[in-house]
């Protein structure tokens, strides 16, 4: 399905992933949607340089599933949802902040 929406418009340009998604279907059609796949290849070394992009993502989805609110997805609408993502960034920054200080 295509994207639709005002949130819809936006294409990443590459696409990070690990093994669990090494295949030629997935490669082929991130590329027919023009983005490059940067998957890590199946049984090879751990060390290809995926993770020091990765892990950042990884971190911060573990901020925000510290809140419990988030990690089990209470809320149904999506409005409601995003104020929750907001707040709980709020206080990932306000932490960062009091760490930093």
């Amino acid at each position: 399905m295509p994207p639709t929406g005002r949130h819809g418009k936006f294409r990443p340009k590459r696409l990070y992933a690990d093994r669990a998604y090494d295949s030629a279907a997935h490669r082929r059609e991130l590329r027919e949607r023009h983005i490059v796949p940067r998957i890590a290849k199946r049984n090879t070394s751990h060390g290809s340089g995926l993770g020091k992009e990765r892990w950042i993502v990884e971190r911060t989805i573990s901020w925000l599933h510290a809140n419990r609110y988030l990690a089990r997805r209470h809320a149904h609408r999506a409005d409601i949802h995003e104020a929750m993502l907001t707040l709980a960034c709020a206080k990932i920054c306000l932490k960062q902040l009091q760490d930093f200080c």
